[in-house]
């Protein structure tokens, strides 16, 4: 038979494994209280028999067995709480209290004993009560016996050790209901954490534990598990949008791959094309889709990650300075002219590889539209607000202020712009690398229209300032 669940838990085993060790503390305690109680009344209650004692020898010293014999029934027939019994030497009752001594060996030594007496309640019915007595050899060789009846010391002891074992008993019950309700409240509280845990074994990655606003350790452990689910949902829904993505972009590309293979094997079959160019175009197209594969698979990537993966700490200027290294060369055969300006002392934190393919793409962009004559300027500088900018700034068209948001949507491409290679991702991937960094992506118009040229663009990329 198997027990109740709450009796099962935890904290319920908790609370008896704790209430054990009370009761053996409480059992020692009581002990302890017993002993201590018991033998301080034993103490007094001889103290009081051995000062009667010297009273009566003292009494016999003076004035011998005449007057001891006197003082004992007197003290008798008082309400002396003593019992008294004087023998001769060969231990014959002379007088006293008691008719025998329960002293059963004596040798002459002082001696201590524990006996019981007999007496009668009110009701007449026959009682014994312990009692407690000393008996020692007088100078003239009688013996002497003064006893008290500690009936009531031993039932006042007693009655403590009652009220403590109550009062034990008491506590265990309390703290058996205390440990039902503690076990009922973590149950209740760790049923709701594994309803979410099924939940999520099930598939529902949207189910959430509660979180009751207590502040204690089962809030905190909801929370993380809150945020864990949040973490996983987001890192699930950025693998299926990857896949969905990657399956979409990647289907116009192969599709027109495949049009042009089929038509240059036509030609090549009618006698009109070149199977050398044919293949080369081939290779170009698929160089194409490689490269937007990289691109999705990369904007993906930074998507799902929520953030910038392996980040360090690195001067954007070198950064900046590698990259017009390569962009240099480019503008100044397409006849454009390129300048740089690059702030000094200055740190930032992400992931050097996504922020420099993102400032490639930003340059590629500029040294693609912007017409021969034209001029491109790359900044790298510290805002006011302490956040790290590169800025590139063109004289090509820009970007109408209506198109400036939708122009970094992936495959979005302008009018101005159909006749350039590319596949509208560039912006896309830039615009991923400055979420992921927790920063933005700014489009702006450059320095005006002058003559046939302009008004031109100003594209700046905003990161926040290290940590």
């Amino acid at each position: 038979m198997r027990l109740p669940r709450i009796f099962r838990t935890t904290p319920f085993r908790l609370t008896l494994l704790f209430l054990a060790l009370f009761a053996s503390a409480a059992s020692a305690f009581l002990a302890y209280i017993y002993v201590a109680t018991a033998g301080e009344a034993t103490r007094r209650t001889d103290q009081e028999i051995t000062r009667e004692m010297h009273s009566l020898v003292a009494a016999y010293d003076r004035a011998g067995t005449n007057a001891l014999n006197q003082s004992l029934i007197e003290r008798a027939a008082s309400e002396r709480p003593f019992l008294y019994l004087l023998m001769d030497k060969n231990r014959k009752p002379i007088s006293g209290s008691i008719q025998e001594s329960p002293v059963e060996k004596f040798a002459g030594a002082p001696t201590w004993t524990s006996f019981s007496v007999t007496d009668q309640d009110p009701a007449g019915h026959t009682v014994k009560h312990p009692a407690r007595g000393l008996q020692q050899r007088l100078s003239g060789g009688q013996i002497l016996f003064v006893g008290a009846d500690v009936g009531a010391d031993e039932a006042y002891v007693n009655k403590i050790v009652t009220a403590l074992q109550g009062a034990g008993a008491l506590v265990v019950v309390l703290g058996l209901a205390g440990g039902v309700l503690v076990s009922r409240n973590v149950t209740r509280s760790m049923v709701g954490l594994t309803e979410v845990v099924d939940a999520v074994r099930n598939g529902d990655l949207g189910a959430r534990a509660q979180v009751r606003g207590t502040r204690d350790e089962f809030d905190e452990l909801a929370a993380g598990v809150n945020e864990m689910l949040d973490r996983l949902e987001r890192s699930m829904a950025g693998h299926r949008h990857a896949g969905d993505a990657i399956a979409h972009d990647l289907r116009s590309p192969l599709t027109r791959l495949r049009a042009r293979l089929e038509a240059a094997s036509l030609d090549v079959e009618a006698g009109k094309g070149d199977p050398t160019q044919a293949l080369a175009q081939a290779l170009e197209d698929t160089d194409g889709v490689l490269k937007t594969f990289g691109a999705v698979l990369s904007i993906a990537r930074l998507q799902a990650a929520g953030a910038a993966p392996d980040p360090v700490l690195f001067d954007p200027a070198e950064l900046a300075a590698d990259i017009s290294e390569l962009y240099e060369p480019l503008s100044e055969d397409k006849g454009i002219d390129f300048a740089a300006e690059f702030s000094k002392d200055l740190q930032l934190r992400g992931n050097r590889e996504f922020l420099a393919q993102a400032l490639a793409n930003i340059l590629d962009n500029a040294v693609k539209y912007t017409p021969a004559g034209g001029a491109i300027m790359l900044r790298v500088r510290r805002r006011s607000s302490g956040e790290i900018e590169f800025s590139v700034t063109d004289t090509g068209p820009g970007v109408p202020d209506g198109d400036r948001e939708r122009v970094v949507e992936r495959f979005v491409r302008l009018e101005n712009s159909r006749n350039q290679p590319g596949a509208g991702l560039g912006l896309s991937l830039v615009a991923a690398v400055a979420e992921a960094h927790g920063g933005r992506l700014e489009l702006a118009e450059g320095p005006g229209k002058v003559g046939e040229m302009g008004p031109g663009l100003r594209v700046a990329l905003i990161l926040p300032r290290p940590a």
